[in-house]
């Protein structure tokens, strides 16, 4: 018997996930250890310009590294930290152990600890956690729920909503090169609200029905494994801007539903 995707056997799903909280738990640990603490102390990992790092992004990582040596040896690692790891099961987890470094510096709590899982064709699983909310938004292998301080209730993308009604999200304003940038205001000059800044937790809030579009460009494998698979299991759609696979980075366009995706697709591409 497998799991809703098919491409996992449902009692190795229940390990995998059970695994996976466990790595969300020891991220939580060490990022909450450092964030809005005095003794923060970001490095700058740029020749120029400014991409901070912290120890907390460090600590995080070997965090959830340690525990996959223990209890997945066989599975390979991909983390922004530490690199590549090669594996022999064909599975890979993805790790970002603080996506938003800038707004953890700034004591803005729109950080997320990511944590995907995928195989040969992309994500299958991810969890996207906001240690200092207590918020977790889990998706795939037959999930899709936000556990919370509140409870735990169920994730589902909003639907039925055009470009003109919706509520657009990205990270930076000046968003990738200047024909990136071009595309993307094609887009928000059409939406209902535009609005910036938050992140990984832009994608958890359009997988919860809060947010209707997420565009964005320049982006990393551990940017956007565990959020593809979060938004695909509450029913939404993510691809890069020519509607393929966004697992690989880039570009993403992650929308809450089929139609509103191929709305705003055909506006990126021009037409």
């Amino acid at each position: 018997m497998t799991s809703a995707n098919n491409r996992i056997p449902v009692e190795g799903a229940d390990r995998i996930m059970a695994v996976a909280h466990r790595l969300a738990d020891a991220a939580r640990a060490e990022t909450l250890s450092l964030f809005r603490s005095p003794a923060l102390r970001p490095d700058n990992k740029a020749g120029t310009g400014f991409d901070p790092v912290t120890e907390a992004d460090r600590a995080s990582e070997r965090a959830m590294r340690a525990i996959l040596a223990a209890e997945r040896p066989e599975d390979g690692i991909l983390g922004e930290e530490y690199g590549v790891q090669n594996g022999q099961s064909g599975l890979t987890w993805i790790l970002d152990p603080i996506d938003g470094t800038r707004a953890f510096m700034a004591g803005a709590p729109s950080w997320g600890v990511l944590i995907g899982l995928s195989d040969a064709q992309g994500p299958i699983y991810g969890i996207v956690d906001q240690p200092h909310l207590d918020e977790r938004f889990e998706g795939g292998l037959g999930r899709a729920r936000l556990i919370s301080r509140a409870g735990e209730v169920p994730l589902r993308s909003r639907q039925g909503v055009a470009l003109a009604e919706a509520t657009l999200m990205t990270t930076y304003p000046e968003v990738g090169s200047a024909a990136e940038l071009a595309a993307f205001s094609r887009v928000a000059a059409r939406a209902r609200l535009v609005r910036y800044g938050l992140d990984c937790y832009a994608y958890a809030l359009l997988a919860a029905g809060h947010v209707d579009l997420v565009i964005e460009a320049g982006l990393q494998p551990y940017d956007v494994a565990a959020p593809i698979a979060v938004i695909q299991a509450a029913g939404g759609v993510v691809t890069d801007w020519r509607g393929g696979p966004a697992h690989h980075g880039g570009t993403i366009i992650a929308a809450g539903s089929p139609e509103l995706h191929a709305e705003a697709l055909a506006l990126l591409n021009g037409d």
